[in-house]
């Protein structure tokens, strides 16, 4: 970052030392006992709280818990110990945190009845399928927070910032989904967060660097050792290679839904007044919604429709409006 960008960015009026820095961010500095108390027990409730809003599918409640969550403090700490090239336990702090706060969501996945749908609450289906426009968001989180932190003048922010960036929620719903045996969701919500804490580091690790925070500790050098510089670059291909990927499978779905929809219409283009209202890929499954006044024609001419269209060996779900519900078979069977 050059002189210039950076006076923009950060006045030296308005900079905050190293030593206030370190203080907010290092948890084994200063009074620890303090610190790590507020932590635990903030962190504690912020996980009971998105909890109950995933559960209850409330989004408000979700908001509530990421303003009041703790666990961005350590990930911007490991970004400014990086920098600094001096450890803080800042990974060993999240790594606790993540198994507390799973473990809450896991406990509280035993109030939901057996036949609970967890993919029919938003709260947890969009947590469970994180793609690069997550990790962009995450990235420019990072950056937010790490500016506001290091400016004095800019604090009023750091909640909205807290709102932007998903940390308890997805590790909550990776809870809810163990809790409920369900693998493939947890791992997505388990992938959404370790983006989000990958995306932080980063973004962390860019401001504090360009900023000069290295440099207040290390004089002789003339910026970032490269160290730090592979550092982030392993972190930035740790996750846009998965988010890289998942979301091509994501454009592929939308084509292949695409395709049902068109093939489905065609299967009922003979029966009068009815309609296909939507197409959706559910774990693994895709489900075909639609709305028709009489009886439902047979399941095979939309297989046979299907087949060439998506990938054979797709589950097939057509779904009636008025409840029922028919298991049509694998495409390619």
């Amino acid at each position: 970052m050059t002189s210039g960008v950076r006076a923009l960015v950060l006045p030296v009026s308005q900079r905050r030392s190293l030593e206030e820095l370190a203080e907010d961010l290092d948890l084994s500095s200063g009074d620890t006992r303090s610190k790590r108390s507020a932590f635990w027990t903030m962190l504690t409730l912020s996980s009971v709280i998105a909890a109950c809003g995933v559960l209850t599918d409330s989004t408000a409640t979700v908001i509530g818990a990421m303003i009041i969550a703790p666990l961005s403090t350590p990930i911007m700490g490991i970004a400014l110990g990086s920098v600094r090239r001096r450890g803080t336990g800042g990974l060993v702090v999240v790594l606790y945190a993540c198994v507390l706060v799973i473990a809450v969501g896991m406990v509280f996945s035993q109030v939901l009845p057996d036949d609970y749908d967890l993919l029919s609450n938003s709260q947890i289906s969009s947590r469970t399928s994180p793609g690069l426009l997550d990790l962009v968001a995450a990235l420019a989180t990072g950056l937010a927070g790490a500016i506001a932190l290091a400016r004095q003048d800019v604090a009023a922010v750091l909640p909205g910032v807290a709102i932007a960036i998903s940390l308890v929620p997805p590790l909550v719903v990776s809870g809810v989904c163990l809790g409920r045996l369900d693998g493939w969701p947890a791992l997505g919500a388990l992938v959404l967060f370790v983006s989000n804490f990958f995306a932080l580091v980063f973004g962390g690790m860019v401001i504090f660097a360009g900023l000069g925070y290295d440099r207040a500790t290390h004089k002789a050098a003339d910026g970032p050792a490269r160290r730090t510089y592979a550092a982030m670059a392993l972190l930035f291909a740790a996750v846009f290679i998965p988010l890289a990927a998942n979301t091509a499978l994501m454009l592929l779905l939308e084509i292949w839904t695409g395709r049902a929809k068109t093939a489905a219409q065609e299967w009922l283009a003979n029966q009068p007044d009815a309609s296909v209202t939507s197409v959706d890929a559910v774990s693994r499954t895709m489900h075909i919604h639609v709305r028709l006044p009489g009886d439902l024609p047979p399941v095979q001419p939309l297989l046979d429709r299907l087949r060439g269209r998506i990938p054979d060996g797709v589950p097939i779900v057509v779904d009636e409006s008025r409840g029922r519900r028919i298991d049509a078979g694998r495409v390619g069977d």
